[in-house]
Formats: structure tokens, C-alpha cells, sequence
């Protein structure tokens, strides 16, 4: 793993908060250039952005924010009830067009940077596994990132997140919950989401999230006994 020094102005103090969330991104612009333009730029609108490391397809890797500083990267998100998610986390960039620019697989080089860099991090701070997130985990209702091509088993073989045992899941083959049953399960994850029994546009975001991170081969937004079974086996083993 090569890291090269490009230093983002885009980044404020943690305020003593300490470091529990690893997030994962996708930039989701046209070009790796472009994207790492719009992290370092300090008049960048519609608002300025930026991120602790970047890594561009080839594996280089870009050093932006200090980790002790607070980078500004996931928004508007939620996790486990807290809300200020930039103070809490650090943030990693893999440059990638994104759904709306041409979403792709992520490259062998750049996926192997990133578990270098991840086992790094991991190393130095306090991060629980079940606290390596997507994007999308923290702000279901606006994000995709880093998407349904990501890697996690891969993330989760070299001790970097959670996976859920497949094999284990065909004896939860009758696994369905009721929209209320599935809101409190993806509550209890670690997902906002509301618990009113209704399945609406923004559970069904929710579902989506859940489902683009630990079943992409069910990506369709709607309940069903694999989703209800994954969530269940996490809540139990991870």
C-alpha cells in the first residue's frame, strides 16, 4: 500500500470523541481526478466535503484528513441512535463512478489497499467489527455507497466487518416477520428506521440498505424470509 500525502483543508476537531465507526464510500464522480478535486477544494458548493483517505483503482492511496481530525463525509446519518457519525468515524473514499456514472466492480488493487488500510486503522483504534459500515448503512434514505459490488465477505475474511454464515440459513427457510417484526430487527442493527408496522418508501430504503450490504442477491427493497433469517443470524452472532 503506497500512501501519498494530499492534504484536504475540509476538516474540523472531534471534540473528544472518540473513534468507533469505519465508513466506507463510493465518490460517485465522473473521474478519480474530479472527485479528489472536490475533497480538497475549500470552496467547493454546494458545500465542501472531504475524507480521511482516498483510494483510486490502480491502490494508490491518499492521505486527506489527519485521523485525529474530524473529516466531513457522511451527512446526514444515523447509526445505533447517535447521529454525529463525521465525529465518530473514519472515512475512506474508494474512487468509483457510482450508480449514476457508470457503477462498477471495485478493482483487485484497490480492494487490496484497502484491506491493508483497514487492517491498519483497525489496529489503532477501538472500532468493533459490527461498527464497519456502508454509507448507505448511516443514511439509508439519500446513499447507495459503496454498493451492492463491494466486497464485505471479502472485508469480513480478513477480520475487517461481519458477514452472516449463509450455510446456516436454509433451517431459517421459514423465516418471515411482519413489517413491525423487520423494523425492530434492523432498529436493534443499528439502522434508523421507524417502527410502525407500515412498509413505506422509507423502510422499504431502509430494507434496501440492509439488503445492498448483507444480501445483494435479494436487492429488491421488500421483506422476505431471507432478510428477516440474515438479520436474525447477525443479531445473534455478530
Amino acid at each position: 500500500m503506497r500512501i501519498v500525502e494530499r492534504p484536504s483543508p475540509n476538516h474540523d476537531t472531534r471534540g473528544g470523541q472518540a473513534i468507533d465507526i469505519l465508513l466506507m464510500h463510493y465518490t460517485g464522480m465522473r473521474s478519480g481526478e474530479e472527485a479528489l478535486e472536490r475533497l480538497c477544494d475549500p470552496n467547493a458548493e454546494p458545500g465542501r466535503v472531504s475524507a480521511h483517505y482516498c483510494i483510486d483503482e490502480d491502490g494508490v492511496t491518499y492521505r486527506l484528513v489527519p485521523e485525529e481530525q474530524r473529516a466531513w463525509h457522511a451527512g446526514v446519518a444515523s447509526w445505533a441512535g447517535e447521529s454525529n457519525i463525521n465525529a465518530r468515524s473514519i472515512g475512506i473514499e474508494l474512487i468509483n463512478p457510482g450508480h449514476e456514472f457508470g457503477y462498477r466492480p471495485f478493482p483487485e488493487a484497490q480492494m487490496a489497499s484497502l484491506i491493508a488500510l483497514s487492517k491498519d486503522i483497525l489496529q489503532r483504534q477501538a472500532i468493533p467489527p459490527r461498527r464497519v459500515l456502508g454509507h448507505s448503512d448511516v443514511a439509508p434514505l439519500r446513499k447507495e455507497d459503496p454498493g451492492e459490488f463491494f466486497d464485505w465477505p471479502r472485508l469480513a475474511a480478513e477480520g475487517i466487518g461481519v458477514w452472516p454464515d449463509l450455510k446456516t440459513l436454509p433451517e431459517h427457510a421459514d423465516a418471515e416477520c411482519d413489517i413491525a417484526q423487520l423494523q425492530s430487527l434492523l432498529h436493534d442493527y443499528g439502522y434508523q428506521v421507524s417502527r410502525d408496522g407500515v412498509l413505506n418508501d422509507d423502510t422499504r430504503a431502509v430494507i434496501r440498505a440492509f439488503q445492498r450490504h448483507f444480501r445483494p442477491d435479494h436487492l429488491s427493497g421488500e421483506p422476505g424470509p431471507a432478510t428477516c433469517a440474515t438479520l436474525r443470524h447477525l443479531l445473534e452472532t455478530a
